[in-house]
């Protein structure tokens, strides 16, 4: 089922393919990429992606949706110029719902993306993890950290998953010429992540709004580093961008480095609530540390996060505010026109 828009060759220039459009982070990429201008093709099987984070982009001249698997043959019409692989389910209670289609995913839905890339000659920019790090026993972690991944544990579908695809996108840049980009994404957070995804920032302000305990895995003193999207959304543009020289992994995320007990609490602050911290046992392989060096990205595409992490929660706090007081609009447009058939775009000349 395909939902569409026609592009007018006089505004499609140039045209860019976002696998994974539909979900959080390509949602935002996609919105950026409009504009500034670009024609936008929007592919998503919308296993955690939904029709509410592009609702506002469906009757946009330059935009097109098409509903498909990754997994899957990709023909799409047309030239393009760039593609964002953003296609898997990236919260553990997502990809370990189903891991050998997750794993599929990251290593069928990578290979068929290289082979259009191949096709079209495109530039293809791989969003990849931090998650290949593992547990790290390097802290902060570099590129050049090789990782500590259980290959065997229930992570290890989108761990391995993703390890893998970076080698295929290198292996075709080394085979086929084919100009790559792997970014390597820390945790990020902010408006249109969902609310079940069991992440640590959707969790601790779903849980402080409903009043309901905050969930706290370990004892709390694990940390991460958030990075807000639209700081995320811009790092990968400019990775993107950068020379044909400058593959990558690059590290994208936030240096700034708190524990999950002190983001639980700036969440209770921040939504005035009276939540109480529930403390309960750690999943198996859940990294005990996360901050990434990003020396890389700062060096090579002169990037580094702007928006601070009190600012990126009380946009993301009252975003959920709005979600579960029910007052988010209808998901899919009346105008929107629904249509049966082929992945295929409709870069026409009408």
């Amino acid at each position: 089922m395909t939902l569409q828009t026609r592009i007018s060759p006089l505004r499609r220039s140039p045209a860019v393919l976002i696998a994974g459009g539909a979900g959080f982070i390509g949602s935002h990429l996609c919105d950026s990429l409009l504009q500034r201008g670009n024609a936008v093709i929007c592919l998503d099987n919308l296993f955690t992606g939904s029709m509410h984070n592009i609702r506002p982009l469906l009757n946009h001249p330059n935009f097109c949706f098409i509903e498909h698997d990754v997994q899957e043959e990709i023909e799409i019409e047309g030239e393009i110029d760039r593609i964002y692989s953003l296609a898997c389910p990236a919260s553990p209670r997502h990809y370990q719902k189903d891991p050998v289609g997750t794993m599929k995913t990251c290593v069928l839905g990578t290979i068929n993306l290289l082979e259009l890339a191949h096709r079209k000659g495109a530039r293809v920019l791989q969003a990849s993890t931090s998650e290949v790090y593992g547990d790290p026993e390097v802290h902060p972690q570099p590129e050049s950290y090789l990782g500590n991944v259980n290959p065997i544990g229930p992570r290890a579908c989108y761990d391995e998953g993703k390890r893998a695809a970076e080698t295929l996108m290198f292996d075709y840049h080394r085979t086929h010429g084919t100009e790559i980009k792997v970014a390597r994404i820390f945790n990020t957070y902010g408006p249109r992540m969902l609310e079940n995804d069991g992440r640590v920032v959707s969790n601790f302000i779903v849980q402080a709004l409903r009043g309901e305990p905050i969930t706290i895995y370990g004892g709390g003193t694990q940390t991460r580093s958030f990075c807000f999207v639209d700081d995320l959304v811009r790092g990968l543009q400019l990775l993107m961008e950068s020379p044909p020289s400058v593959t990558g992994p690059c590290n994208l995320g936030n240096p700034h480095e708190v524990t999950i007990e002190a983001i639980a609490r700036e969440v209770l602050t921040y939504t005035e609530s009276a939540s109480p911290l529930r403390f309960e046992a750690l999943p198996k392989d859940d990294p005990k540390r996360r901050k990434p060096v990003i020396d890389t990205a700062s060096r090579v595409l002169g990037w580094r996060p702007r928006v601070a992490l009190k600012d990126g929660l009380q946009a993301t706090i009252a975003y959920f505010a709005m979600r579960i007081a029910g007052e988010s609009p209808t998901l899919v447009p009346a105008l929107a026109r629904r249509k049966r058939g082929p992945a295929r775009s409709l870069l026409s000349s009408e």
